[in-house]
């Protein structure tokens, strides 16, 4: 072996073993993505998942980012908040993420301080108060949280968005004794993370507040639960889980007789489960992130079925977890848009994007995304709050969810869009 080929072999092997950046290599712009596709929450986490990655392939048919396209790492981390901390880890040293794409609360709040010190700016799934206080001043605030951003009500605000309909609800049968609410979920982050802060606004419109009643986030057979909630004569519940038990839940309701107003955060109910309930789910109050929902008619909804194509044909169905995925992508990536126009595409540039626009509408999505602002001292960007109501006509046993919608045997008819106030003590909480 020559001297040549021998040194080439060396420079060749040191070149393997350093932690080299795709972003070295390449123009692309790197982005991680955090998604459950295998976990607990998998049943919202597919469609979710799948509507940013989606996003992103037609942002990057269409000219990327100022002409740069996009490099989306999609890990699965079954819902695992040391598997999310250890793939960020990875991407932060050898990807060179520009930003995140999260999910899960417990991961999204354990990465918190790491994104703030890194300006890596992270979108995630989790709506949880705490991640809404970019100071970590107000009075409530769990920490600052700078660099954390989501599109829709946080779930303390859905849940106040929701209490606020029910009273109204209440009040329009003529009710004279107080209304009863239940707060519902398992003892864990993410169904937690709203349930102080709901409670007590549920004391301050004159609820009477029941003890929590526990179950857990995987389906299971909840029948003392809801037993449990029969006896209690509970008038609303709040379900803080996401869907995968939310089915299991209704059903067993429904089964025993527990006549109650369900009502659920914005994992809590989607098409999926209202075809595998059944006429257990008709009656379900829910919460959306959106100005409309698939099937509606405006302008951006062509957008919409234009990304949608990606994964299935024009003519089928999204779910409002897609299009919620949809208009959250669009804001990271015209926010990443906004900071190159500004000179300054790092993490602290993106972050700064954020705050330059009011009532902000992607572009192109008119219609389906609601305006969002976000400011440098509140990350809270809607203060909306829509309301849908499931309807269930008919037996949804034998067909698909987008022949149930088409027939209208699965209506989601929306009842309400509560404006809450923008109080600062609500701000992080």
């Amino acid at each position: 072996m020559t001297k040549f080929i021998k040194n080439l072999f060396i420079f060749t092997y040191i070149l393997m073993l350093l932690p080299i950046s795709k972003n070295i290599i390449s123009k692309d712009i790197p982005i991680g993505q955090l998604v459950d596709y295998t976990g607990p929450t998998s049943s919202v986490g597919k469609p979710f998942g799948q509507g940013f990655i989606d996003s992103i392939k037609y942002i990057n048919k269409n000219n990327g980012i100022n002409g740069q396209k996009i490099d989306l790492d999609t890990v699965d981390y079954s819902y695992k908040a040391s598997r999310a901390v250890a793939t960020y880890k990875r991407w932060k040293s050898r990807f060179k993420v520009k930003m995140v794409l999260g999910w899960g609360t417990a991961d999204t709040e354990a990465l918190m301080e790491t994104v703030a010190r890194d300006k890596v700016p992270y979108w995630s799934g989790s709506y949880a108060g705490q991640l809404s206080d970019p100071t970590g001043k107000a009075p409530k605030s769990f920490k600052a949280a700078p660099y954390n951003f989501f599109y829709g009500p946080t779930y303390s605000d859905a849940c106040r968005g929701l209490l606020s309909w029910a009273l109204k609800d209440w009040k329009s049968k003529n009710k004279t004794e107080k209304p009863k609410f239940v707060h519902m979920g398992d003892n864990h982050p993410y169904p937690n993370a709203p349930k102080q802060a709901c409670q007590e606004y549920a004391e301050e419109l004159d609820f009477e507040v029941l003890a929590v009643i526990n179950y857990t986030l995987a389906p299971g057979d909840f029948t003392a639960q809801c037993l449990t909630l029969k006896q209690v004569k509970a008038n609303y519940a709040f379900l803080a889980n996401s869907s995968n038990s939310t089915t299991s839940l209704l059903k067993a309701c429904k089964t025993v007789g527990a006549e109650v107003q369900f009502m659920t955060n914005v994992w809590g109910v989607d098409e999926t489960v209202i075809k595998a309930a059944g006429k257990a789910a008709d009656g379900t109050v829910f919460v959306v992130r959106t100005a409309s929902i698939w099937g509606d008619e405006n302008k951006g909804m062509k957008l919409v079925k234009d990304i949608a194509s990606n994964s299935y044909s024009k003519d089928g169905y999204m779910s409002v977890h897609y299009l919620s995925a949809v208009c959250q992508a669009f804001y990271a990536t015209e926010s990443m848009k906004i900071a190159q126009n500004n000179g300054d595409f790092s993490g602290e540039g993106i972050k700064n994007a954020m705050y330059e626009k009011e009532n902000w509408v992607p572009e192109g999505l008119e219609g389906v995304c609601l305006p969002a602002t976000w400011k440098s001292d509140d990350h809270r960007g809607l203060m909306e709050v829509p309301i849908y109501r499931v309807i269930v006509n008919s037996s949804t046993e034998k067909l698909k969810v987008e022949e149930l919608m088409k027939k209208k045997i699965i209506q989601l008819k929306k009842i309400d869009q509560i404006k809450l106030p923008r109080r600062p003590e609500w701000r992080g909480y």
